[in-house]
């Protein structure tokens, strides 16, 4: 069952379900409320192209389509009724408000037909698609694959216990790990795939979606370091009750059909956000890459005549969940400035070009990555992607530098705001504070402030 295509075709079915709710809706409204002919004119065509598509991104917003996989009958029930109640009002105040109306009566009976109608041609045959999902589920025909961490007896105990319900949990297990590269009580059931040392490879090369962290009490010191290089990414973490105490408030209790898990819930920003957020990145970079064109020619200029080479500097960075990308630049720095590895750039350093230098102040040579923006490399605001040479030593000293692994990086961030480039990994470890800090608590007002003192920086030309 994949989970792109049952997105796809619940896709379909809202919108097509939008379309005959607003035809009926329409032809109802007229024979049986304005008590007229039935024709139509361009408000009922507006309609049915305009419309359908607002239902279907309304959805997108509620975070319907998130993974249709974990939609069960009661949240598709909130989700269609919150969601028809939304979009009935906006319809109402958009195209309905200025209709010719025979008393205030006709307008009440619109919307709460328009709202009756909606939400029967949308529900019903959501209903049918969750309930044929769910069962496949309960029959342990479909599900999500899982990585238990751990091999003791706990894991052994929670393999069981999920194995042994009567209905499916989901879990559909592919392997396990452990942490002490010792304990392989589960070799008989579930092939051993690795150390955690592994496992973000593991996780990557598995498609992993959950994660059962199943430890030993005397072991709770390494939780931690665990949750630190599996969260924040699109896998879900789960964990043994007895746990809880470790991560208390980060986390929500959840009973899975008898099998007692916590569920660690590292994501802070509602589903509205993250889908607004990429939307607003796409149209934000689509129109930057439009209307930049010209300081683009400018800059080019002044980059092909300050030195020698070419005009873009493209170097592989550390992206989403870890995997590396090309990140696009306007050239700073003479040629051959790496030839003896990897450095960090000074505020004096002598491998930057004037053309260079004033760039980086005012953040011009990172105009390129709307490009990258656009194709879902990083996003406008994100903790900055780093190479891979340098996370290595980073986490050495400090594990958590992985969670700004975990999300798409940006083209501005808190730490860049506040603390600007790294000269060492001293520094990198004082600005990866700053962007900690903006994991813990981002959101979409957190991202336009970002912005805002970016754009600052830019015309003051004052960046470090």
């Amino acid at each position: 069952m994949n989970s792109k295509f049952l997105t796809y075709f619940l896709v379909i079915i809202d919108w097509l379900s939008a379309l005959v709710s607003w035809g009926a809706f329409y032809y109802l409204r007229k024979t049986n409320i304005e008590n007229v002919e039935f024709s139509v004119n361009s408000s009922f065509y507006i309609g049915i192209a305009a419309i359908p598509l607002s239902w279907v991104f309304l959805y997108m917003l509620q975070g319907t389509y998130q993974d249709v996989r974990r939609l069960y009958r009661l949240k598709t029930l909130i989700l269609t009724f919150s969601g028809t109640l939304i979009g009935s009002i906006g319809i109402f105040f958009i195209f309905l408000l200025d209709d010719e109306i025979s008393g205030y009566q006709q307008y009440y009976s619109s919307v709460f037909l328009l709202f009756g109608v909606h939400f029967l041609f949308t529900f019903i045959p959501r209903l049918f698609l969750v309930s044929y999902v769910v069962k496949q589920i309960h029959n342990r025909k479909a599900g999500f694959k899982t990585l238990i961490v751990g091999g003791s007896d706990k894991a052994v105990d929670i393999f069981k216990e999920i194995n042994e319900l009567p209905k499916g949990t989901g879990h559909q297990f592919i392997g396990f790990i452990n942490i002490n590269g010792i304990d392989k009580l589960l070799k008989d059931d579930l092939p051993y795939l690795g150390h955690i040392d592994n496992v973000e490879t593991i996780l990557r090369e598995n498609e992993v979606e959950e994660v059962i962290i199943a430890l030993e009490s005397v072991e709770h010191d390494k939780l931690k370091r665990v949750i630190s290089r599996i969260e924040g990414g699109d896998v879900r973490i789960k964990i043994l009750p007895d746990m809880y105490d470790i991560l208390a408030g980060t986390v929500s209790m959840n009973n899975i059909f008898g099998a007692l898990l916590i569920d660690v819930n590292s994501e802070v920003m509602p589903v509205w956000q993250r889908t607004f957020k990429r939307v607003f990145d796409v149209v934000a970079s689509i129109i930057a890459l439009i209307l930049l064109i010209p300081l683009f020619i400018v800059l080019a200029i002044l980059v092909k005549t300050s030195s020698q080479g070419p005009v873009l500097f493209k170097q592989e960075r550390i992206g989403k969940n870890g995997l590396p990308f090309k990140i696009i630049k306007f050239r700073t720095m003479y040629m051959n400035s790496e030839k003896n590895g990897p450095q960090l750039s000074s505020s004096h350093d002598p491998r930057i070009t004037k053309i260079g230098r004033f760039m980086r102040k005012s953040r011009l040579d990172e105009f390129p990555q709307f490009f990258n923006v656009l194709v879902g490399d990083m996003s406008l605001v994100g903790p900055r992607p780093e190479r891979q040479f340098f996370i290595d030593q980073i986490v050495e000293v400090e594990p958590q530098f992985l969670k700004l692994t975990k999300v798409r990086p940006g083209i501005t961030s808190w730490g860049q705001v506040k603390y600007g480039y790294a000269e060492n990994v001293d520094q990198m470890l004082d600005r990866m504070k700053f962007d900690l800090l903006y994991l813990k608590n981002r959101s979409v007002s957190i991202d336009f402030k970002i912005m805002l003192y970016t754009v600052l920086i830019i015309f003051k030309g004052t960046g470090k």
